[in-house]
């Protein structure tokens, strides 16, 4: 029997219940929260136009994903893939960096949790969800063709049936099975480095995060160094700087970035990762001001990735953080 209610307010609250993973699931395919957002909204847009029509012959979160699906290929058509510094280039030294700005549609961008990740009673479900929308997976999704990329998320992150994928995109299930197996052999040419679960944060990993949070603030850079594994990386996107290891990041620190000293740091989440929001002391003297949200990818009790997102006016407010602090 279809789940899709008749009435307006009856139809409002049943899609509804499907917006988080909805967004999700587009956040992805197109690796842009904001993107994400508008495509649930021009999904749902596209099925108020279209319910009357809806005959039932799936449920209603088949169908939405299906809108939502085209909503994404519809997107992806012009090539556009959303990257990291570290794919568009190589890594630079300290001494002789350039800061090169690309546009914002260049980046990956990063995602609230509470708006990605659907809350669930099942521990096991809960770190997958959050494994796969790691900054590192949903990069490498972006080297996937678009169909690739939403055979490979329906199937293996979303668990849905060969079937039910070949129905969704009107396809064989030879031809969605064809599809996994190059995504996949795609995704194993990645090298994506493996990170150590966060659900919730084990005492090893919250006391990493303590450290790390008080060497900042202290800026205490020699003690940071020791928290970082040895070929951690630093990303700074608008920019497409990136340096890698423990020399170029203390010394950057303490060159080009050394206005980030007296820095406070507010705890969050992201891409199923530790955050804060890091604000560096206001020009004028009173309080700080908003400079960076800050993604740390950990593995084997080190963090391996520093990804500071400077562009904190789209950032701050997506991530309910503070304009400033007092």
């Amino acid at each position: 029997m279809s789940d899709l209610a008749t009435s307006s307010p009856e139809l409002d609250a049943a899609m509804d219940r499907y917006r988080v993973e909805l967004t999700g699931y587009c956040y992805r395919m197109l690796g842009s929260a904001f993107d994400a957002e508008d495509a649930v909204q021009d999904t749902y847009i596209r099925a108020w136009r279209a319910h009357g029509k809806f005959e039932g012959r799936s449920s209603l979160r088949s169908w939405l994903y299906r809108i939502a699906t085209n909503v994404c290929l519809d997107l992806l058509s012009a090539g556009n893939k959303r990257a990291r510094p570290m794919d568009l280039s190589a890594p630079q030294h300290q001494a002789s960096a350039v800061l090169n700005e690309r546009p914002e549609v260049t980046w990956l961008e990063p995602v609230p949790d509470g708006r990605v990740l659907p809350q669930t009673a099942d521990p096991a479900e809960m770190a997958l969800a959050k494994e796969s929308v790691r900054l590192a997976f949903v990069a490498a999704l972006q080297h996937l063709p678009a169909k690739q990329r939403a055979v490979l998320i329906l199937r293996e992150v979303l668990a849905w049936k060969a079937d039910e994928v070949a129905q969704l995109l009107e396809t064989t299930v030879a031809s969605v099975n064809s599809a996994l197996q190059r995504a996949r052999a795609t995704l194993s040419g990645q090298a994506l480095r493996p990170s150590d679960p966060a659900d919730p944060l084990d005492a090893e990993q919250a006391k990493l995060l303590e450290q790390y949070l008080s060497a900042f603030e202290a800026y205490d850079i020699s003690r940071l160094t020791t928290l970082l594994h040895e070929d951690a990386v630093l990303s700074m996107p608008p920019f497409d700087l990136w340096l890698r290891g423990h020399a170029d990041i203390a010394a950057w620190h303490l060159n080009q970035g050394i206005g980030c000293k007296g820095s406070r740091l507010v705890a969050t989440t992201a891409n199923g990762l530790p955050a804060f929001g890091q604000y560096r002391p206001a020009e004028d003297g009173s309080g700080h001001t908003p400079w960076a949200l800050q993604v740390l990818e950990i593995s084997e009790g080190r963090i391996v990735g520093l990804n500071a997102f400077l562009d904190t006016d789209r950032w701050f407010p997506l991530f309910g953080l503070p304009e400033r602090l007092a």
